[in-house]
């Protein structure tokens, strides 16, 4: 990615990477509604480079606003960084339900060959241990498909909380500019409500998902 060197630079690039990244979230929103047969993996790596590169010209951007820009700026900034929010947690969203959508059919398919399993063990046919090794095999993949979905959780609640962090980081020039402009201060303030009730309920989800799959866990 080349490096801005002015303003206009810098909001050209973040442009050209919301457009980019507006393309991508298309292909992986029809991707996520269809069967992904693993065509997922190379699509969620370039939206996980696109939304750090947007993160990386938001952070200059923002040193720029600091250093004396105008409200004018400071508002240029705030949607940009909007943008980017909105963008990530669209991204995460619709991972986890194609992951979950991936868990689903995965389990269906173990519970296939459990059943598989019970017929072989009741018909006696002398391959008992050929069937307990096959449930052996189930039950390790079980354990492995949930701790994927813990870290997954773990890694959407680390994102949540580096969003928050660099949010915060241009508070004091937000104070600053809505100090002069009251009618901007009412509106920028119904704005951080909004992320912050964003930030709880993302949160929340979160932290159920994992409590429930550690109610499952123990359960089996």
């Amino acid at each position: 990615m080349d490096i801005p060197s002015s303003w206009d630079d810098l909001r050209k690039q973040a442009r050209k990477i919301e457009a980019q990244l507006d393309e991508q979230m298309h292909s992986y929103r029809r991707l996520v509604s269809t069967k992904s047969d693993g065509e997922e993996s190379d699509l969620e790596a370039g939206i996980d480079l696109l939304l750090r590169q947007l993160q990386q010209v938001n952070t200059q951007m923002q040193a720029w606003v600091s250093s004396g820009g105008s409200e004018m700026v400071s508002h240029t900034l705030t949607r940009h960084q909007e943008i980017l929010q909105d963008l990530t947690q669209e991204f995460h969203r619709h991972r986890s339900s194609l992951r979950a959508k991936q868990e689903r059919a995965s389990l269906l398919e173990d519970f296939k060959e459990f059943d598989r399993t019970r017929l072989d063990l009741e018909a006696g046919d002398g391959l008992t241990e050929q069937a307990l090794l096959k449930e052996h095999v189930v039950i390790n993949r079980n354990t492995a498909q949930m701790d994927g979905v813990i870290s997954q959780a773990q890694a959407t609640l680390g994102t949540l909380v580096f969003q928050r962090s660099t949010f915060g980081g241009i508070n004091s020039k937000l104070s600053n500019v809505t100090s002069r402009l009251p009618t901007v201060n009412t509106i920028l303030s119904a704005i951080k409500r909004k992320k912050s009730m964003d930030t709880i309920i993302l949160s929340l989800v979160a932290a159920v998902c994992t409590f429930l799959i550690f109610i499952y866990w123990l359960s089996k």
